[in-house]
């Protein structure tokens, strides 16, 4: 049976190959070890394993490990849906954000920011797949909203991201990865330093490095089946 340090070394060796087969540096690419349900020691077997990045979208259980591991050299990004009664406890406890997709949760987490800490990263989830069942902006809005978060002070605008639909067609998935991708790119003309593309999960991480991306959000595939909640 596979230990967490070998699963986490397999993906990176996946996301190396990938890379490079693109003519992309591997460097510009961060795996984000999804760690949600995951205990406190998964997660110190991962960061010994390299992982510097960690995902969460459970609030609650995020902050009790956010806590209990402070001594981690890791970078908490909050993934998960984000209701308004939860904003302050993620404008207090995370450095990226890749779920926001309304100007009423932006304008709470930056309010929320506590002052001692930098601006907290910013990433917009667009419904790229136009799916009713998911969350995010379409992307007719996107530059509206980038405008108004690039004018709170408390936030740093970073990127967007997107979940695709269940079962693509290879071809559809592409397509729709590469719109994000030119979504992107428009953006970083007017803000240079949103230039991050989270995209892609284990089943789908290839053909998302290949179309640009930046982060990949990988769970299972690194820390084996999730226990209940």
């Amino acid at each position: 049976m596979s230990t967490i340090s070998q699963r986490f070394e397999q993906i990176r060796a996946r996301v190396h190959r990938t890379a490079e087969a693109c003519g992309r540096k591997p460097e510009d690419i961060e795996i984000i070890a999804v760690s949600k349900t995951c205990p406190a020691s998964s997660i110190e077997q991962a960061v010994a394993a390299g992982a510097r990045h960690l995902g969460e979208s459970y609030i609650q259980e995020a902050v009790e490990k956010i806590q209990q591991l402070s001594g981690l050299a890791a970078i908490w990004h909050f993934i998960g849906p984000i209701q308004s009664n939860k904003t302050r406890q993620i404008a207090e406890h995370f450095a990226w954000v890749h779920s926001v997709d309304r100007e009423k949760i932006a304008r709470r987490l930056n309010d929320q920011r506590p002052e001692h800490l930098p601006p907290l990263n910013i990433i917009l989830q667009l419904n790229i797949s136009q799916d009713p069942n998911k969350q995010g902006i379409a992307p007719a809005g996107l530059e509206q909203l980038a405008a108004q978060i690039v004018e709170m002070p408390r936030l740093k605008l970073r990127g967007i991201m997107a979940v695709p639909a269940i079962d693509l067609e290879e071809s559809e998935l592409r397509r729709q990865f590469r719109a994000m991708n030119t979504l992107l790119t428009g953006l970083q003309t007017k803000y240079p330093e949103c230039n991050q593309l989270s995209l892609g999960m284990s089943g789908d991480m290839d053909i998302a490095i290949e179309c640009g991306s930046t982060m990949v959000r990988v769970g299972s595939a690194i820390f084996g089946s999730r226990p209940g909640r």
